[in-house]
């Protein structure tokens, strides 16, 4: 049971912001929690400065309150100073509290805070700066993010997400890439007219789809994927199976896991990570095994994976 004061931090400018922060500090209150400051912040680009503050000051756990994207803005103040993650996830696709198993309404989150485990999961790293708990990806997810306007996420919650997607659609035009493996566990590919590549740390994204059937945040390898434009048929296969991940074991969809990848195309290209686009290519990705601590529930199995037990390519 987690007993070390918190600073609590939520991010007000998601759906329910305000209303998130008042419940969530009441909550956590009521369950014991000893918070040294609750910090509503309704400018997410400072979040960044924020939390490093609260590190500075001596912060022991930080309980953050919003999406995905809140946490990855945050995430690189975080990995290795020790300080522990007690997230509540108050975003629209929340993909990372379903990666780590935890409950998506608010009370059952802060009892998390309360009652669960600290366990280490890994970072993604996109060049030297910017880190992703989920994915960063490549091409028709990028356009589905421009679409993707806090207006419309607002008004259609998760259903914005297939809206946006026929909307980028739409717009879309094809690519090419090269991939290059730092590490030499894999040779160089050229892989022409793309839809979509990604490079993936975590196991969900997009608001519930599976990067792959064995894709995990504490294996200590990255999925990357690139799915062509292929025939009508083939098209029609990876929808039928995007949201369960199978798609990455057809033929045609080329699909390895590394420690590291280096991502040129043609042209360049904006990089979506984690719902952001903050970077563009050519790009270099790595990974930061163990780079946070996380609050889970009691009995979730994420964190104790063994890369040995996982297959180093899959094609």
């Amino acid at each position: 049971m987690i007993k070390i004061p918190a600073v609590l931090v939520v991010n007000t400018a998601s759906r329910r912001g305000q209303e998130d922060f008042d419940q969530a500090r009441t909550l956590l209150t009521e369950l014991g929690i000893e918070l040294t400051a609750a910090l509503a912040v309704d400018d997410p680009t400072t979040l960044p400065q924020v939390v490093q503050q609260a590190i500075d000051d001596g912060m022991e756990l930080l309980v953050l309150a919003g999406g995905d994207g809140t946490v990855s803005s945050v995430a690189a103040q975080l990995s290795g100073t020790g300080v522990v993650l007690g997230l509540l996830p108050t975003g629209t696709a929340n993909d990372l509290a379903r990666t780590l198993g935890l409950p998506t309404d608010l009370a059952g989150a802060c009892r998390t805070i309360v009652e669960g485990k600290v366990v280490e999961v890994d970072l993604g790293v996109v060049g030297t700066d910017d880190r992703f708990l989920n994915v960063s990806s490549i091409g028709l997810a990028v356009g589905l993010t421009e679409q993707l306007s806090p207006k419309l996420k607002k008004r259609l919650g998760k259903l914005a997400y297939p809206v946006a997607a026929v909307r980028a659609y739409r717009q879309f035009s094809t690519f090419s890439a090269r991939l290059e493996f730092p590490e030499g566990d894999h040779p160089p590919v050229e892989l022409d007219d793309l839809l979509q590549l990604a490079v993936a740390n975590g196991r969900f994204y997009g608001g519930g789809a599976v990067v792959a059937p064995d894709a995990g945040i504490d294996d200590h390898l990255l999925d990357v994927y690139a799915i062509p434009r292929g025939t009508p048929v083939q098209r029609w296969q990876v929808a039928r199976h995007f949201v369960s991940g199978v798609f990455t074991e057809s033929d045609h969809v080329f699909h390895v896991t590394t420690r590291s990848v280096r991502v040129v195309t043609k042209p360049e290209l904006a990089i979506n990570v984690d719902g952001e686009l903050s970077a563009r290519t050519p790009e270099t990705f790595g990974i930061v095994q163990g780079g946070l601590r996380v609050i889970v529930p009691g009995d979730a199995s994420v964190g104790k994976a063994d890369v040995s037990e996982r297959q180093q390519t899959h094609s």
